[in-house]
């Protein structure tokens, strides 16, 4: 497999090496070759050009999952514009703040939300709004079929620069204000060659994605790796258990969440037979339970591929893709950095964590981001808040090098470092309770937050969900983990819950609970 050093050269090299290869193909019998990708990505940049796009310049795309939508992102490749992809799910008040920070000159929309949209893009200066439906229609595509041969051929010529600009993601938002990630050409093609020699990715290769386009997981991870290998995408438009089980016989490879695999699980039908023809399934975006990886180990004979990135700096380290006696997949575990990434632990103090201490987790390397968006007129770029002193990016998370029983440059990741339950003085990881919770006799998984208390700052308090048919008793369960840890680290209530909040990435929204739960401790 080739490398190329910016993101757009393996769009051009696929249409010259082997532009009859499908690369997109969806369940509807829709078939986009390298070539015609490549032809495609000329007429879609004419039409944002003739919007008034130019290098450098925001596209907002807020629309439903299409082989367009990723038309556009590659077209903005293309032409030096700055993707701002954004979930669906955002409300009008989270739209009218994204559209103002980021400053787009194009939001490109649902046509059932243009009602809504224009007034708040015309309060935030966006110069132009277009449509793009699932199906391939709106304003967008119009414009696409009225760019003629003239207009493809007067695309202004943009020499990429590894600096330069690609996307801004906005950051999930699960603790505060989602924050606009600035990542560059280079951060995006450093990691797709680094992911795609590590995970063994080749022409033969088939790769079924039903991961939202969103986020860096579906619209980087997987797309790069397909683009730089040559491969196929078979382009789901959402995850649906059946479709998936349909497509698996003819596909090699699988990205998901957690929660994709549980459902799987829950098919009597999803077996080893299903899975013959596959030949790796990577999980993450969201922790997997040890049970989940067990689980899936023994119905398919396929052990999941735990990998841990965030929005700033994609994919960070990965499980190896083989595994031996000493570098092997281990529940609970993110593996060890991916090529060219360096992680540390650091105390409070700043000094580094021993092996198996918990701390900070700092990461560098080329996948790295240049710093967060500043939008209206502020200050753009890296703060010491996001960086240390010696260009490390502060991630948020907790986490351990060599913890017991793992590889001593295997990260074990121990939850946000905003999670973390600060109780009569003492430190108390959620992570390591909500593991021994998830282990209790009908528990499928649990939550564990810190909530004010008057006389221990925060209590320790924790939520689950259980098989409908469990005898799960709090009361008991928390008798049962007083016999197991210390006593301030066991929770003071715990709820059992119907669902936890969650991300559309599947990530529980802890932020939610300690804000609905806030006063349970309250003295009247």
């Amino acid at each position: 497999m080739t490398t190329h050093p910016d993101p757009f050269d393996w769009v051009a090299a696929g249409a010259r090496t082997h532009g009859e290869r499908p690369f997109l193909v969806t369940p509807g019998g829709r078939r986009v070759s390298y070539r015609e990708m490549c032809d495609e990505t000329a007429r879609v940049a004419a039409a944002l050009g003739a919007l008034g796009v130019a290098a450098g310049d925001r596209v907002v795309l807020q629309v439903d999952k299409s082989v367009e939508a990723i038309l556009v992102y590659l077209a903005c490749l293309r032409m030096g514009a700055i993707l701002v992809p954004l979930n669906t799910a955002y409300t009008a008040a989270e739209l009218d703040y994204f559209l103002s920070d980021s400053q787009p000159r194009l939001a490109v929309i649902r046509p059932a939300d243009r009602a809504a949209v224009e007034p708040l893009a015309q309060r935030a200066g966006v110069a132009q709004v277009a449509t793009l439906a699932a199906d391939g229609t709106g304003s967008l595509c119009d414009a696409v079929r009225a760019a003629g041969a003239g207009a493809v051929a007067d695309l202004p010529r943009f020499e990429p620069r590894a600096d330069a600009l690609a996307a801004l993601i906005y950051t999930s938002g699960t603790t505060g204000r989602s924050k606009g990630a600035m990542l560059t050409r280079g951060n995006l093609a450093s990691n797709a060659n680094a992911l795609a020699g590590a995970w063994q990715f080749t022409p033969d290769d088939v790769l079924l994605h039903a991961l939202p386009l969103f986020h860096v997981h579906g619209l980087f991870v997987a797309c790069h790796c397909a683009l730089l290998s040559g491969s196929t995408l078979v382009l789901l438009p959402r995850f649906d258990v059946q479709e998936v089980m349909r497509w698996l016989p003819r596909c090699t490879v699988m990205m998901g969440v957690p929660t994709f695999y549980t459902r799987l699980l829950e098919q009597p039908a999803f077996d080893a037979a299903l899975c013959r023809s596959m030949r790796l399934f990577v999980s993450g975006s969201a922790p997997l339970l040890a049970e989940t990886f067990e689980s899936f180990r023994q119905r398919t004979g396929h052990t999941l591929l735990e990998r841990y990135g965030m929005s700033e700096t994609v994919i960070l380290t990965s499980n190896p893709y083989f595994g031996d006696p000493v570098r092997e997949r281990i529940a609970g575990t993110v593996g060890p950095a991916v090529p060219g990434v360096q992680i540390r632990i650091s105390r409070g103090d700043g000094t580094t964590a021993g092996p198996g201490e918990i701390g900070q987790v700092e990461v560098s390397g080329p996948c790295v981001f240049g710093g967060y968006w500043r939008g209206q007129g502020q200050q753009r770029g890296r703060t010491q808040e996001d960086f240390t002193a010696d260009g490390y990016f502060r991630t948020g998370d907790l986490g351990s090098l060599g913890a017991p029983g793992t590889p001593p440059d295997y990260l074990t990741l121990a939850g946000r470092s905003k999670d973390l339950v600060i109780t009569g003085g003492f430190n108390v990881y959620p992570k390591e309770i909500e593991g021994y919770l998830d282990a209790m006799p009908g528990v499928i998984e649990s939550a564990v937050v810190g909530l004010p208390h008057p006389d221990f700052g925060e209590a320790v308090c924790a939520f689950v969900i259980t098989e409908p048919d469990a005898a799960f008793d709090p009361d008991r369960a928390i008798a049962e983990l007083k016999s197991s840890i210390a006593g301030f680290k066991v929770p003071k209530r715990i709820w059992r819950l119907a669902q936890l909040p969650r991300n559309a990435m599947g990530k529980v929204q802890k932020k939610l609970l300690r804000e609905q739960y806030a006063t349970t401790f309250n003295r009247s």
